[in-house]
């Protein structure tokens, strides 16, 4: 009978209800919990298996299948430091069926805190990265601002810091010589292609000839009547020696400066104009898988001068474009080609004007045609300049880096550096 009254009783039953809800209340939300920080490790997992993959490719063909999955475990242990995670176990495998492949397992358990109370002691996650070679390959070319205004906020130090990790990312990334190659353009207003180039048919020295030189007095004497001599003078313009052209090229006529046309003497709108800029920056280094040289070009690279974005991507993009003036080989099959554009502020000047506005739309252009090329873009906005321009001109919009620091230049660009490596990461 008062078990019957008790049932039927509707008082101050909300205590009881909650009571027995609050177990599957808390599990479902600690469960959230739990997932969300399996998740995070497993991101972490995929990152260290996408490294090690590539590491352990520079030495996969000299090892058996026992002697690969060792050396994976330990690359991996050595990257991967979450104590949390139990009963780690990775495997690697090889086939060199149709070129070579790497696949490299991993999996792991972590205790969970809060899915407990719904039976779950722990959850196991699993991950995988396969790395290919023998086929496919890299052309990656830095167009790097080096105007004056790169000297404020530690931005220059930053950059050259930065890109030196980026080579060593893309370096690791080759697993024969030459599988992977680098190209860097420093610019400001001009490009500096290199003083060497002098006598090179593919220049127009017609401005630097009026504006480099000077004057030279002529004393011509004849006799007169009486035999007195008459003199005049006369002055005749004496242009420069080209051997002391500092290497410095301004934008070609419109519209070859938006353009990878090559160059021809029979159109002197296609050659590339000679000017001795001031503010010169350090000479392009041209495609090469020389390491050491492109870190040492890199150390070269001083802030000074005006921005003029849009001949930093062209000459980016002649570095890749088979034939005069640089004369890089054609790419082989299965090539990727990368441009890596980064800028700290808006464009200031070009050989046309000053006004930012028609820099901006020839900028615009080369982005336009680069890509139509087939040549994908990053891009990186350091602080300061035109964002809407430089989104734009990124070929997803992933590949577009608002950076409002330069301390993040670090870590952008090992981003970079990274998604450039999984190029050759299948999956």
């Amino acid at each position: 009978m008062l078990a019957k009254q008790f049932f039927k009783d509707r008082r101050a039953n909300v205590a009881p209800i909650f009571a027995l809800a609050i177990v599957p209340v808390v599990g479902l939300v600690g469960a959230a919990v739990d997932y969300s920080r399996a998740s995070a490790i497993r991101s972490e997992m995929q990152g260290a298996l996408d490294a090690t993959a590539l590491m352990l490719s520079k030495e996969a063909a000299g090892l058996n299948g026992s002697q690969l999955s060792a050396k994976a475990d330990a690359y991996f242990k050595a990257l991967f430091n979450r104590s949390e995670v139990q009963n780690i176990t990775i495997t690697a495998s090889q086939t060199n069926s149709g070129g070579s492949t790497l696949t490299v397992d991993g999996s792991g358990t972590i205790p969970t805190s809060f899915t407990k109370l719904l039976g779950f002691s722990d959850l196991t996650f699993k991950s995988s990265s396969t790395v290919k070679w023998g086929s496919t390959k890299l052309r990656v070319a830095l167009a790097l601002d080096n105007t004056g205004s790169m000297a404020n906020a530690g931005k220059m130090a930053a950059l050259k810091a930065a890109t030196k990790n980026l080579l060593d990312i893309l370096q690791a990334a080759a697993k024969t010589p030459g599988d992977v190659q680098v190209s860097i353009v420093p610019f400001a207003k001009d490009v500096n292609v290199g003083a060497n180039y002098y006598t090179a048919e593919w220049l127009d020295w017609s401005d630097w000839d009026e504006e480099n030189g000077e004057d030279v007095s002529t004393k011509i004497c004849t006799n007169g009547k009486g035999k007195r001599k008459k003199c005049t003078t006369s002055t005749t313009w004496v242009p420069a020696d080209h051997k002391t052209w500092n290497g410095c090229v301004t934008d070609r006529a419109q519209d070859y400066d938006v353009r990878n046309t090559l160059p021809t003497v029979t159109n002197k709108d296609t050659l590339f104009v000679a000017e001795q800029y001031d503010d010169c920056p350090t000479a392009l280094l041209p495609l090469t898988y020389d390491w050491a040289a492109l870190s040492r070009k890199v150390d070269e690279m001083t802030p000074a001068g005006n921005t003029n974005i849009t001949i930093g991507l062209a000459w980016a993009w002649q570095t890749l474009t088979p034939g005069a003036p640089l004369n890089p080989p054609p790419p082989p099959p299965d090539t990727q080609q990368i441009i890596i554009l980064l800028t700290d502020g808006d464009n200031t000047e070009n050989r046309f004007s000053t006004s930012q506005g028609a820099i901006d739309f020839r900028t615009k252009k080369a982005c336009e045609n680069v890509k139509a090329a087939g040549i994908q873009i990053y891009t990186v906005l350091v602080m300061d300049g035109n964002a809407s321009l430089l989104k734009a001109c990124a070929s997803k919009a992933e590949m577009y880096f608002g950076l409002t620091s330069a301390n993040q230049l670090v870590s952008t660009f090992n981003q970079i550096g990274t998604n450039l490596a999984k190029l050759r990461i299948a999956k």
